[in-house]
């Protein structure tokens, strides 16, 4: 398997993004380092989780507020992202492997008191790891996100995305943030683009839309219809739910059914300038949201 590391070169410089790499390997990918964000001290850790075609850097605006109220935050870059290394093969990125991942580096870190905050991809697998782990999890943070059941229909805007990008495996991912979030300014857009020297490196961004699974067979279809049931059922934690209402895909409709399945969720805030990738506005959110989760 070839295996690519991005230059460290291409992250020098990046603005509001200062913080130290942290590098672990997983049991099960001994070969591959996964990059991480730690940051800030106390019981509680904000378990970060992004999604496609992002990295931690996503998170730069919720770090710094998240610390200054006293608690730690951790932030993985997915392999393939980010500072994470990156298989070349796309046929290496599967659901149950960003899953295994993510089950093995809680525990590498042993984290504990661990409030979930996940949107996209990271919620699509981050919401699996609670029902199988609720000793280390206390709250949830959760936007623009889904269940990946199986058993409901895509809808026509995300298979309209996956058409798209299976159609531009280069994709140019800064100009794409730009698209669906027009208030980041040039060097926002290069932070997205850092990551990925050449289409080479883009596999694992490429790979995400066509995991989303389908049918109720497939990779990791049935583990989250069982955390669906968990989080409806089961979950005794803080939550609270945050709404980009301009995101196209997984927007108020999708959010609005998610909520319905989070047991004793609040109402959710809807931020209506905000599109798919929420944590760009997080400005409207973050501070009540540390208050309310972290609440005793």
């Amino acid at each position: 398997m070839n295996v690519l590391r991005t230059p460290e070169e291409r992250f020098a410089g990046i603005a509001s993004f200062g913080f130290a790499p942290h590098y672990v390997t997983t049991r099960n990918q001994p070969d591959v380092r996964v990059h991480y964000v730690d940051e800030g001290s106390g019981e509680i850790t904000f378990l970060c989780l992004h999604g496609q075609p992002t990295w931690s850097y996503l998170y730069r605006h919720m770090i710094s507020p998240i610390v200054r109220a006293g608690h730690r935050v951790v932030a993985p870059d997915l392999i393939g992202f980010g500072r994470s290394d990156k298989p070349e093969d796309d046929a290496f990125y599967t659901f149950s492997m960003h899953r295994r991942m993510l089950v093995e580096f809680i525990e590498a870190l042993d984290l504990r008191q661990v409030i979930l905050v996940c949107q996209d991809w990271g919620g699509l697998l981050g919401l699996t790891l609670p029902p199988d782990m609720p000793q280390r999890f206390r709250g949830l943070l959760v936007m623009n996100t889904s269940f990946a059941s199986g058993d409901l229909p895509l809808g026509k805007g995300f298979t309209d995305w996956r058409a798209w990008s299976n159609a531009n495996p280069d994709m140019n991912i800064g100009r794409l943030m730009a698209r669906g979030c027009p208030k980041l300014s040039e060097s926002e857009c290069a932070a997205y683009d850092a990551p990925f020297p050449d289409v080479r490196y883009k596999a694992g961004v490429r790979r995400f839309p066509n995991l989303v699974p389908e049918n109720p067979d497939a990779d990791g279809a049935a583990l989250s219809r069982a955390a669906r049931d968990w989080w409806r059922t089961k979950w005794s934690g803080s939550s609270l739910m945050v709404i980009g209402m301009k995101d196209p895909v997984l927007g108020p409709t999708v959010m609005r059914a998610l909520h319905t399945h989070i047991r004793g969720c609040p109402p959710p805030i809807e931020v209506a300038e905000a599109g798919h990738f929420v944590q760009e506005w997080s400005a409207e959110f973050i501070d009540k949201a540390i208050a309310d989760l972290t609440r005793t």
